[in-house]
């Protein structure tokens, strides 16, 4: 039986898995957000690097929830192998968020090169590809905005005053949005840069801020299972 300070360990332990366990779901919530609110919705928008990120934290997010079991029953049990394989896993784990909070901050600095890349070279595709079609308008009527950085944008395209439907609020899809009509006169790169921007942030905060957290229930884990190495070779 682990006994002194270590009986403190054993319960910090088994609390800190509890909190392991909401932290997980927590990570899996912001990942799935993320991705189901930006990368998937603004695909064509953004690089395959972009899109691996909130996916690392979904998975991560799952993983660290089902591993908190490891931890919790090594605790209460005092059994030095689910505790070591508990360690193990979230050591893996570990490095896991901060790649995926790495690559969030690296990400938020590419941001405006990577639009102005992308936006470019799909309006050109707007009115040959249903998929970058559909990715624009999702864009210009979530954002409430028209064009890369203008309605202006579109003439080069269309070589004329129409406009897609979705740069004007509440138009069908009937060519009756033009540059004469009421129409949407903000930056959608300048929008998406925002979003994009603030979407890498939270990711990067919540793979990083995590990781952070982690490091004490290795600690914790680590000492309990030296403690209870010790015990068994002393009986």
């Amino acid at each position: 039986m682990v006994s002194g300070g270590m009986t403190c360990v054993k319960y910090l332990l088994f609390c800190f898995n509890l909190l392991f366990a909401i932290s997980g779901l927590a990570i899996l919530v912001v990942g799935v957000i993320a991705h189901l609110r930006i990368y998937a919705q603004y695909s064509n928008f953004v690089y395959p690097s972009y899109q691996a990120a909130p996916i690392i934290l979904i998975t991560v997010g799952v993983i660290i929830f089902l591993i908190s079991f490891f931890g919790c029953c090594g605790a209460l049990k005092e059994n030095h192998c689910m505790i070591i394989t508990f360690s193990v896993l979230l050591g893996i784990i570990l490095i896991g968020e901060i790649a995926a909070g790495v690559v969030g901050y690296i990400n938020r600095n590419e941001v405006e090169l990577m639009l102005d890349n992308k936006l470019n070279s799909t309006m050109y595709q707007y009115y040959t590809s249903k998929d970058i079609q559909r990715t624009w308008d999702v864009a210009q009527h979530e954002l409430e905005c028209c064009g890369m950085n203008g309605a202006d944008d579109w003439q080069k395209v269309n070589r004329n005053y129409s406009l897609p439907h979705t740069c004007c609020p509440n138009t069908q899809n009937d060519g009756s949005c033009t540059k004469g009509s009421d129409h949407y006169k903000a930056s959608c790169i300048e929008k998406l840069q925002s979003l994009l921007v603030k979407y890498a942030s939270v990711i990067g905060a919540a793979g990083l801020g995590i990781a952070g957290f982690q490091v004490l229930g290795i600690i914790f884990a680590c000492a309990l299972a030296r403690h209870i190495r010790k015990e068994y070779e002393t009986v």
